[in-house]
């Protein structure tokens, strides 16, 4: 089984890259499912229903958030109908969920959303709500399971990686949009600090670069747009599974709309 993940969609470039890259690499490299954290997806900020069916039905089986996940009031409703997740850590009186079990053509896949603590919302010990999780989804089913850990801290996602690795497939992170080099295979477990934005790839994490200069020289809360025009990047783990064993993967970037660079997994 082939999963891909993408992470941090930021606005219409970020979507704009998802249109013209994603069906023709899910047929190129035989991906079976996709999964990808889109609560950048409109405009910077949340996702509403419009863009949540687009990416939908340009490739995206499942969809994960974070700390922006409720920017937009009418993604409750999207989560009625649509399998789009928030984090499982946050309290049992938010709306949605943060664990689903995907059966993909017989195999069975839990994926999990996760939120750090390092300057996040408030939200419950990602630690202890991951065991939770973990045995939710496989109670359910899954022998594979997946966490997207949307975190700012490298420190939390590598110790989560060393708490629970050779007992779930991978451990992606999420929320920095800036991606790291780490990409490993560890007793059968994937894991990468940080993924990396889709979208702007000239700006300050994937927004207007001069709105971030300018917070950081005033300390005034410039708002933060999306460039209508700039140079973009697609950015995805594809890794393989055989039963909850991850025994391959590499990170594919395409910059705009031909130059791509492969980055194998190192196998730790």
């Amino acid at each position: 089984m082939k999963i891909g993940f993408i992470g941090d969609i930021v606005g219409k470039p970020g979507r704009d890259m998802i249109k013209t890259h994603l069906k023709k690499l899910r047929e190129e490299f035989g991906i079976d499912f996709v999964m990808a954290n889109t609560e950048n997806a409109s405009h910077g900020f949340g996702i509403n229903m419009k863009n949540a069916v687009e990416l939908f039905n340009n490739g995206i089986d499942v969809m994960s958030g974070g700390n922006h996940t409720w920017d937009r009031g009418e993604i409750v409703e999207c989560m009625k109908t649509m399998l789009i997740l928030r984090p499982y850590n946050l309290p049992d009186l938010v709306p949605g969920r943060g664990a689903v079990v995907c059966d993909i053509d017989g195999c069975k896949l839990g994926i999990i959303n996760l939120m750090g603590h390092f300057t996040m919302p408030m939200c419950d010990n990602p630690f202890l709500k991951a065991k939770e999780a973990v045995n939710f989804v496989k109670e359910e089913g899954a022998e594979a399971v997946f966490i997207d850990f949307h975190a700012e801290s490298t420190s939390e996602k590598t110790a989560l990686f060393a708490m629970l690795k050779g007992e779930i497939s991978g451990i992606v992170g999420t929320h920095t949009h800036v991606g790291t080099d780490d990409l490993t295979i560890d007793e059968g477990t994937l894991f990468l600090c940080d993924i990396g934005l889709t979208g702007c790839r000239d700006g300050v994490i994937g927004v207007d670069k001069e709105a971030a200069i300018k917070r950081f020289l005033t300390g005034l809360n410039y708002p933060f747009d999306i460039p209508k025009e700039c140079k973009k990047i697609f950015q995805m783990v594809i890794f393989e599974l055989q039963g909850r064993v991850c025994v391959d993967a590499f990170k594919i970037k395409i910059y705009d709309e031909y130059e791509r660079e492969i980055t194998k997994a190192h196998n730790g």
